[in-house]
């Protein structure tokens, strides 16, 4: 295996140059653990004598539709208390007689549910969590499940609430006992984070009602609405969490426990559940942008600026996290990144 760091030392530090973001921690390995690994620019260009150090907290966006969403879901398949194609309002009777109980968790899983496209959470149902479940799990379907492939963050929204339902506990219990604990994901948390550690987290967007960057509060409006804790986003991670995940995934004899989901789910997962509709699409995970499902490396990306690839056919993942909210929301200079990365990382 080869694994080119120069190069992608060279690709990231342009990215800082460039101001696609004001600085990234990376990493390229397998089941071993890390091969090659690095970090450039700083924390905040307002401190701009902070560099970006290996343990930095990132805001990790919709990494927690993998981190806490898609591993408690995978854990309550492998239990046997949730049938990936059963109609939810089968077995759950808040979504019985509503449109979301003709949908099954495999169509949520690959976004082919026909939900409504936007959160727009607050706008449709208030501020009152409880009128936020009930809005969101009886609402009209965008269009007939399993017609078309369409990514919306209501998807992992609606699981949170299963995982929730079926195992009597909130989803960041939940993450933190079956998933966090066990792969020794210590720093995985959801937020707010408390004051001494939100001062080594990334900052991301400027937060007009403060005038400051957020940092160690949630930048998913959703995810703040929800108290912190939902299944569109909110969690916090480190590099080395992200590193024990993606090892576990492919080799479970690398954690210091067993996890709730094991090889039967990450095989499921990584595999194209989509049949002829496109984009192709695995359980939560994607084929990467610019290969084909042949070459098995998929992804998830976090709108922050997160992402992480793995694939088991190569034995190899990667982790690249940046804060790029801080300068933009335009997705295409990372999005550029990423891909020359991902080109770098999988050879």
């Amino acid at each position: 295996m080869t694994y080119d760091s120069n190069r992608i030392e060279a690709l990231l530090d342009e990215g800082v140059r460039d101001k696609v973001y004001p600085g990234a921690v990376w990493a390229v390995g397998d089941a071993t653990g890390i091969r090659v690994q690095g970090t450039t620019g700083v924390l905040d260009p307002d401190e701009p004598d902070v560099p970006m150090r290996p343990d930095t907290v990132f805001d990790a966006a919709s990494l927690t539709k993998i981190l806490a969403v898609w591993s408690s879901i995978g854990a309550l398949w492998e239990d046997g208390v949730l049938d990936l194609d059963q109609p939810l309002g089968g077995f759950w009777t808040e979504v019985t007689g509503h449109p979301l109980g003709t949908v099954t968790a495999r169509q949520l899983l690959t976004h082919t549910a026909g939900l409504p496209l936007r959160a727009q959470l607050k706008n449709l149902y208030g501020t009152d969590m409880d009128d936020i479940r009930r809005g969101v799990l009886h609402e009209q379907l965008h269009q007939p499940p399993g017609e078309a492939v369409e990514y919306t963050d209501r998807a992992a929204l609606i699981l949170g609430y299963l995982a929730e339902h079926l195992s009597g506990q909130p989803l960041d219990e939940l993450a933190t006992v079956r998933i966090w604990q066990p792969l020794g994901m210590h720093s995985t948390r959801f937020g707010p984070l408390p004051d001494e550690v939100a001062a080594r987290c990334a900052p991301t967007e400027l937060d007009q009602d403060t005038d400051t960057h957020l940092k160690g509060t949630a930048h998913d409006f959703s995810a703040r609405l929800l108290g912190g804790v939902c299944g569109i986003a909110g969690a916090f991670t480190v590099l080395d969490d992200l590193v024990a995940l993606l090892r576990y995934m492919l080799a479970t004899d690398t954690a210091p426990k067993r996890a709730g989901f094991g090889p039967a789910w990450t095989t499921t997962s990584l595999t194209v559940q989509t049949g002829t509709l496109a984009p192709v699409r695995g359980l939560f995970w994607h084929p990467a942008p610019g290969t084909a499902p042949a070459d098995d490396v998929w992804v998830h990306y976090g709108f922050t600026g997160t992402g992480m690839w793995v694939s088991p056919c190569q034995g190899r993942w990667a982790v690249l996290l940046t804060n790029k909210l801080y300068y933009t929301r335009d997705r295409q200079p990372l999005t550029d990144v990423r891909n020359a990365f991902r080109g770098l990382a999988f050879i």
